[in-house]
């Protein structure tokens, strides 16, 4: 009985170092495709990552120079708030109702006209982009604050005085700043210039007040132009009705013209109903051979 278990025993240890030697089998083939496959999508992630790098780059070489054109050259700085208030103005007013870069009578060139009826008359709005002291603001440089609002009531008086003619624009213009920001620390920091700017009649308007105001204008003028409509209309009908009572006065004169036509019928049949019977007697009558 002892020799049987140990012969079993010897058996199941055999039988675990086979197990435990044993080399696996491996599928050559099938690790070189999963290799293959892996390389594959391994090479177009990093395509798509150098893509990435590239458009990075780029927009790294839009942001550089949107930061040059706002920081650097002051003409350039211009342009791009001309464009922006351009762009606003084609987007809401109808073409008919605004001009750029027109030249006044005055000789003055201001960037935008809004053709409105006089009064009031047309609107001036011209763009302005006090950005050097704004940046020394932001910097924390506390003494630019006083040149800042120097350089906003300079750009008001400007265009108080050259864009405000009597009996031909309106009596007031607009000043475009193409940045909320330095919009908004106008408003909170300095109501001084603010109202300096109320006073000399030249409302500052940034991106979406300008919106705003120049919708409220375009509802205004459509109003006018239905106002205008219906006065016509209403002139229209006048006219109108002078013509029918014309036209019944004629028609009447007509009809009195029929019923004395049908008088002098009945007459003339009358007439002849009375020369009948005597031709008839004449035709009697024996006057012998």
């Amino acid at each position: 009985m002892t020799t049987y278990i140990l012969i079993l025993l010897v058996l199941i240890t055999v039988m675990l170092l086979v197990l435990l030697f044993r080399r696996p089998t491996v599928d050559i083939s099938a690790l070189r495709e999963d290799n293959a496959r892996l390389r594959e999508r391994l090479a177009e992630r990093l395509g798509a990552l150098s893509q990435n790098a590239i458009e990075l780059k780029n927009i790294s070489a839009d942001i550089a120079n949107f930061k040059n054109i706002l920081m650097g050259n002051k003409q350039a700085r211009g342009t791009f708030g001309e464009r922006q208030l351009e762009d606003i103005v084609s987007d809401i007013m109808p073409p008919e109702t605004y001009a750029f870069q027109s030249v006044l009578a005055t000789g003055v060139r201001p960037d935008c006209i809004i053709r409105l009826p006089y009064p009031p008359g047309d609107m001036i709005i011209d763009s302005k982009f006090p950005l050097e002291s704004y940046n020394r603001i932001v910097g924390g440089d506390d003494g630019a604050k006083k040149q800042f609002e120097l350089d906003v009531r300079k750009h008001i008086d400007a265009i108080a005085e050259k864009y405000i003619i009597p009996g031909t624009t309106a009596e007031s213009a607009m000043m475009f700043i193409a940045s909320e920001s330095i919009f908004e620390t106008l408003h909170r920091e300095f109501p001084g210039a603010v109202d300096y700017a109320a006073r000399r009649k030249v409302f500052i308007v940034s991106p979406s007040t300008l919106w705003a105001t120049l919708n409220t204008i375009r509802a205004v003028l459509s109003d006018i132009k239905i106002k205008r409509v219906a006065s016509q209309i209403k002139r229209e009908l006048d006219l109108l009705l002078t013509d029918l009572e014309r036209l019944n006065k004629r028609a009447g004169a007509v009809q009195q013209h029929f019923v004395q036509t049908e008088n002098d019928l009945k007459d003339l049949q009358t007439s002849i109903g009375k020369i009948t019977p005597r031709a008839e007697k004449l035709r009697d009558l024996d006057f012998g051979e």
